[in-house]
């Protein structure tokens, strides 16, 4: 069998087109099959060589299939994962990890019912950047961590759409279960984790709908602390222009600055400096600017597949911490 492992998704948009198959197969691994009842989705899938099913079970059917990476909108994570764990397939599950914190809850019961491998996609733990990030941090390069500053943004046209005649689940709230604040502030709350190796257990948000013409909301600021004291500031938008600086993560400490630029998405690259808290001085920092956070995220989740002590470094009760935090943050906006 070896490291190779043969992969389905259910869901074949534009994340799972255009970074997790190729991920796949930059890692060495296969794509097998997809599920998706969208005729285009499953052309597009069999362009690439893939099987193409119409449903989850048919997917499931499919003996070559080692473990399915579930992209589908955010209402139907449930579904999918319970179908999969039930039969036995490894699953890795998008964030956020459902549209309602019930279903979440009842995902976690499926996966731990099967003894299921399962983990959310949460693909910026993977970046290259940040793992040399979270080595300095431990290694106490910006001495005690004060505070940590994310900014995710982009900008989501209402009619965007990831192939002609489909929606934009992401601006429904039924499908979505939120805007900006549900699809990207997720990656930042388990980045602070997985940096800090402490979750953020005290959040506050305010939400804006303010530039786009939807129904969920397109920015919002959260404000947040650990349980060790550091405070955590995120700001998440649907409303910033691409062209505009969009992507920014810094950790301050009592010794100096680490600053990521442009290492917050899908893609490889971007740049990491210190700067000294005595001198000012900056440091280039060195990582791995040619692998992707989808190729990296493969190689970790095939490995832990084929190697079950590696599966630590998951958690479905931890990702369900990281869904009440939204959910509380929503259900206290004003």
């Amino acid at each position: 069998m070896g490291d190779r492992v043969g992969w389905g998704i259910v869901g074949y948009g534009w994340v799972a087109r255009d970074y997790m198959a190729p991920g796949i197969r930059d890692a060495g691994h296969r794509l097998v099959a997809v599920a998706d009842p969208g005729l285009a989705s499953r052309a597009a899938a069999q362009a690439h060589g893939a099987r193409a099913y119409e449903s989850v079970a048919e997917l499931i059917a499919d003996p070559e299939v080692e473990a399915v990476y579930v992209a589908t909108p955010n209402h139907l994570h449930r579904e999918a994962v319970e179908a999969l764990a039930a039969s036995g397939k490894a699953i890795l599950c998008e964030k956020p990890m459902a549209a309602a914190l019930a279903d979440a809850e009842a995902m976690v019961v499926a996966v731990d019912r099967h003894s299921t491998f399962y983990a959310t996609a949460f693909d910026q733990r993977h970046h290259p950047a940040h793992r040399a990030l979270r080595d300095l941090i431990a290694e106490g390069r910006v001495g005690t961590v004060t505070t940590i500053r994310i900014v995710y943004a982009c900008w989501l046209h209402r009619d965007w759409t990831s192939f002609a005649g489909q929606d934009n689940w992401r601006i429904d709230p039924l499908k979505a279960g939120g805007g900006a604040l549900m699809d990207l502030a997720p990656h930042g709350l388990d980045l602070i984790d997985f940096l800090l190796g402490e979750s953020i257990v005290d959040l506050a948000a305010l939400t804006q709908a303010r530039a786009q013409d939807y129904a969920v909301d397109d920015g919002a600021l959260l404000i947040g602390r650990t349980a060790s004291g550091i405070l955590a500031n995120l700001h998440v938008a649907y409303n910033c222009p691409d062209a505009l600086p969009r992507r920014r993560l810094e950790v301050l400490g009592t010794e100096g600055q680490l600053t990521a630029i442009d290492t917050m998405g899908q893609v490889a690259g971007g740049s990491l400096t210190f700067t000294d808290g005595i001198s000012g001085t900056f440091q280039p920092i060195a990582f791995d600017t040619q692998a992707s956070p989808f190729l990296e995220q493969v190689r970790a989740f095939g490995s832990a597949l084929r190697r079950p002590d590696e599966r630590a470094a998951y958690s479905a009760t931890r990702d369900l911490h990281t869904m009440r935090l939204l959910a509380r943050a929503y259900a206290a906006l004003p």
